[in-house]
């Protein structure tokens, strides 16, 4: 586990100040406003907030800004979803970013709308973003925040419900935990996971 962090830092030290987070999402257009890329729309958000822009770095968009005294990387993945992974490791070796300092920002059709869960680790659940993190980086203990994406639909249109745009009715919900999805982004950098789960989690 982790067997590529430690071959990675034996020269250099992680820098306990830097903080990646990932939101997960697809790249094009076409995804704008789906299910499946709310970990974009909340970095967007987040990263507007603090008067920081994006640039287009190795295997994902990329923003950087302090908050409260740490460096903050934020990324967008431009690999689509399901190589995901591949740019959170080569951000985290690139930036010295240690494994406890990374936060991934996911959408998740196991909880409802409305609701906001934050982890220490878990199964990807059989979103393909998670499940190639988890290859990519050996391990499943990596902090996330999974928004409620509800999983109203009928069997077998999984893909069909999270590639397509909220509807009129869930607009206003959506809104609301972007916020609180920023705020609870907020609280675990500064409060750490147990902190963030106990402010924001449910």
């Amino acid at each position: 586990m982790w067997k590529w962090i430690t071959s990675l830092f034996e020269t250099k030290e992680p820098d306990p100040m830097k903080f990646l987070i990932v939101g997960l999402g697809n790249i094009g257009p076409e995804y704008d406003n789906t299910r499946h890329n709310i970990g974009f729309e909340v970095l967007d958000q987040w990263v507007k907030q603090h008067d920081a822009e994006w640039h287009t770095g190795r295997l994902a968009n990329v923003a950087k800004f302090k908050f409260r005294g740490k460096q903050i990387i934020c990324i967008k993945p431009t690999t689509y979803m399901n190589l995901s992974g591949k740019a959170v490791k080569h951000w985290m070796s690139a930036e010295r970013i240690a494994p406890k300092n990374v936060l991934v920002v996911t959408d998740d059709i196991a909880i409802d709308l409305g609701k906001l869960r934050i982890r220490g680790k878990g199964s990807p659940g059989g979103h393909n973003g998670l499940k190639d993190i988890q290859a990519q980086l050996g391990s499943d203990k990596y902090d996330r925040i999974r928004f409620g994406a509800g999983g109203d639909f009928p069997k077998g249109r999984q893909i069909e419900f999270v590639l397509g745009q909220w509807d009129k009715n869930e607009e206003i919900e959506v809104v609301l935990q972007k916020d609180r999805a920023c705020k609870a982004i907020e609280s675990w950098i500064v409060k750490g996971l147990n902190g963030a789960m106990n402010e924001f989690s449910g």
